[in-house]
């Protein structure tokens, strides 16, 4: 024991510079690396409150310690550098650092970037599901490179690893091609806010509604008859989409939409005069004048100019009495909020004429007026509103016999002269001012499909 001491000992006293001076670079660096430590946590610190990061805590807790094991391994490298070490004992010595270093920072960096990446999709409320995946992948990918890199210190060949891991790589991108390509489109989605959950949107394919959901696959649209449509991202993009943006002020109460379907019955009454026409237009039920003022009106709506009724048809072409024809046309059906007021004016023109006129024409045999009763069923259908883009969107869908219903059907059914649309917008929507407008415009003055037109321009007006 005191012979090993003493031959230390001279060796160390004819050796002490190749002690002291790898001592002394392995002390010079290390300390080195603490005052760059601090500089640059201070200036990292003072960039991170001017711009107000969030991820000032999450880099200065997870690079704290490795930062001082960094420097460590540098300061050894730097010391082994400098001493009298053979050459092969310095390269040994060099890629067990090189290899500490490799996993320290593979180790660190994955950490940071699942730290990063769990701050910000913690926010998106959209990619919250997908976080996992998008953390994992991440992890994986750093971790396969720092293998890499750990294999090159060694001499290990890499090319081949990197060729078969390019090629599975490949062939997961053929395979999983949509899925990608939905990923990355989700994370556009998400990123640029393009669109939001809650925002009402119309396809390029037509279809409509409300987004519900952004996943990392596809956008969920609540559609207005209440079906799921499901859109891939990567279509959402490419594809044409018109953003309205928030839905509008809700109505106090949703407009469900009802469509009204005609029956035609024959009651076995006829006319072949203006004395019998007259006579039994006292008797017959509502049913019977609304199916030939009304009904025969929604039937003629897309000739121009429009017929009046069957009355004042039957009275010009049959008996060829064309005064009273042009009387009894120019009673504008719109004006009167009952059938029983509208049966007393065409009722009292005709008696009018006749006391002027007591030797009426009859109709030939055959021509002579039947009256026909309409049966009505009023049919609920799946549409509903809640506000008034909603409305629009489902105005564009109804059949017309849904918009003659709310329209025509409405004047008669609430004795008010309006319609249904005006008396929701008025009573639900709270816009008395749009309300006026639909309440006075004449449906008898347009086909069914340019009173469409005209109600929706006049809301989208409003809406803009």
């Amino acid at each position: 024991m005191f012979d090993w001491l003493t031959n230390f000992w001279l060796w160390l006293t004819q050796n002490w510079l190749h002690v002291v001076i790898p001592l002394v670079v392995f002390l010079a660096t290390y300390v080195v690396g603490l005052w760059v430590r601090r500089v640059v946590y201070r200036a990292f610190g003072r960039w991170a409150v001017v711009a107000k990061w969030e991820g000032r805590q999450v880099i200065i807790q997870t690079t704290r310690a490795p930062f001082l094991h960094w420097f460590l391994i540098l300061s050894a490298f730097m010391a082994i550098e400098v001493s009298k070490l053979d050459f092969s004992s310095k390269a040994l010595a060099g890629k067990i650092l090189a290899s500490l270093l490799t996993i320290s920072l593979t180790w660190v960096v994955a950490t940071l970037c699942a730290s990063i990446l769990k701050l910000y999709i913690g926010k998106m409320k959209r990619l919250q599901p997908s976080e996992p995946l998008i953390v994992n992948v991440i992890r994986i990918t750093i971790a396969v490179v720092g293998a890499l890199i750990l294999l090159d210190i060694w001499g290990v060949p890499t090319t081949p690893i990197i060729l078969v891991l390019a090629a599975g790589i490949l062939i997961a991108a053929l395979a999983f091609r949509d899925v990608i390509a939905n990923l990355f489109s989700g994370f556009q989605l998400a990123q640029g806010e393009q669109v939001r959950v809650g925002d009402f949107v119309k396809l390029e394919s037509g279809e409509s509604g409300y987004v519900t959901d952004v996943t990392w696959r596809n956008t969920q649209i609540r559609s207005l008859e209440g079906n799921l449509i499901l859109v891939p991202n990567s279509r959402l993009l490419q594809g044409t989409i018109i953003n309205y943006g928030r839905p509008l002020k809700k109505a106090s109460e949703p407009f469900h939409f009802y469509a009204r379907l005609h029956l035609k019955e024959l009651t076995g009454l006829k006319a072949r005069n203006l004395s019998e026409l007259v006579n039994l237009l006292r008797e017959v039920p509502d049913s019977v004048i609304y199916y030939h003022t009304h009904h025969f009106l929604e039937e003629h709506h897309y000739l121009t100019p429009e017929p009046a009724s069957d009355f004042a048809l039957w009275v010009s072409d049959e008996l060829g009495d064309e005064v009273l024809g042009e009387k009894l046309a120019s009673i504008d059906t719109f004006d009167f909020p009952t059938i029983g007021a509208l049966r007393t004016r065409i009722e009292g023109v005709i008696r009018d004429y006749l006391s002027k006129n007591p030797d009426g024409r009859t109709a030939r045999e055959g021509a002579e007026f039947h009256f026909v009763k309409s049966i009505s069923f009023v049919l609920p259908t799946p549409y509903t509103a809640n506000d008034l883009r909603e409305f629009v969107e489902v105005l564009r869908q109804i059949s017309l016999d849904s918009l003659s219903y709310h329209i025509f059907e409405a004047r008669l059914r609430l004795k008010k002269g309006v319609n249904d649309f005006s008396t929701w917008i008025e009573e639900c929507v709270g816009d008395k001012d749009l309300a006026d407008r639909l309440a006075y415009l004449d449906p008898y003055n347009y086909t069914l499909e340019s009173l469409r037109s005209t109600i929706i321009q006049l809301i989208e007006k409003r809406i803009k």
